[in-house]
């Protein structure tokens, strides 16, 4: 069995596929890739069936060894990549001999590299899906410095031939789709139209779970508490403070902030490879 050797998991590695969906009323999100684009194309680029479980890196500064042969393909963030040293080209299928070295370094655009290998992340599997849930703390375990992933068997798809350029570097300029939320009649018509007429920014309060952006605080028509209802990927609740909050993958299932919003599920991939401190702007969905 060919495997994976992590030598330096960077800042964090996390094994993910397309996720668990269909166990909310276990209290449990689908989770999965935060870039699910980035997750398909990379397992495209190698053979794999789309929701084959990959590595999803945070920033960079993951170092592997290849033990046995293997076809690898980095997608998402854009950053240095080297295989023993070489540069490996982005968005490309690439085959390592036994024993290379493959360098993940820091990301110049975007903030989450996603590494397919050819065979998929062979690991086992919790509740259907192969996927870390960072809330629940489900699925396996963050990749730690020596730990061994084995690689599954060969897909019966080939290596398909890409006969032109598909790389593409995150965007630096960020516009997120916005769709009414549930509870945009609890704010007034300041607080929905600021949504829309200047730039937000993402605040260091940010992972798999949510995104909290800073900018102006959003008034509220209604006060008081709302009994806690469902969310989706892409809900924008505003706690008490005025300050709104994008929920993600890991998001608890329910929550008791109204949802002034719900980031358009076209944005999420884009919102999934926003740094802190980079600006977004909000549009309306069309």
């Amino acid at each position: 069995m060919n495997r994976l050797r992590v030598e330096h998991p960077g800042a964090s590695a996390l094994v993910e596929d397309l996720g668990r969906p269909g166990l909310a009323h276990l209290g449990l999100p689908a989770s999965g890739a935060l870039d699910r684009g980035a997750l398909t194309l990379a397992n495209r680029l190698v053979g794999n069936p789309d929701g084959a479980a990959a590595l999803e890196v945070l920033v960079g500064g993951f170092h592997a060894r290849f033990e046995g042969e293997a076809w690898f393909a980095v997608t998402g963030a854009w950053g240095p990549v080297t295989l023993d040293g070489r540069p490996v080209a982005p968005y490309a299928a690439t085959r390592a001999r036994d024993g290379s070295v493959l360098e993940l370094g820091t990301a110049a655009r975007g903030i989450r590299y996603v590494l397919a290998v050819r065979g998929g992340l062979d690991v086992p599997a919790v509740l259907g899906s192969r996927s870390r849930d960072t809330l629940a703390a489900i699925g396996p375990e963050p990749v730690v410095a020596g730990q061994v992933l084995p690689i599954g068997a060969e897909p019966a798809a080939s290596v398909p031939v890409i006969d032109q350029d598909v790389a593409f570097p995150p965007p630096q300029d960020v516009t997120l789709a916005l769709l009414p939320g549930p509870r945009a009649d609890w704010f007034t018509d300041a607080a929905r139209a600021a949504l829309f007429e200047r730039p937000w920014r993402v605040s260091e309060q940010a992972d798999r779970i949510g995104v909290r952006l800073v900018g102006p605080a959003l008034e509220r028509l209604r006060p008081g508490e709302l009994a806690s209802e469902a969310t989706v990927p892409g809900s924008m609740q505003v706690a008490g403070d005025g300050r709104p909050t994008i929920l993600l993958a890991d998001r608890p299932v329910t929550g008791g902030y109204p949802v002034i919003a719900i980031v358009a599920p076209g944005s999420l991939d884009a919102m999934a490879q926003v740094r802190p401190g980079q600006e977004v702007r909000l549009r309306h969905a069309r």
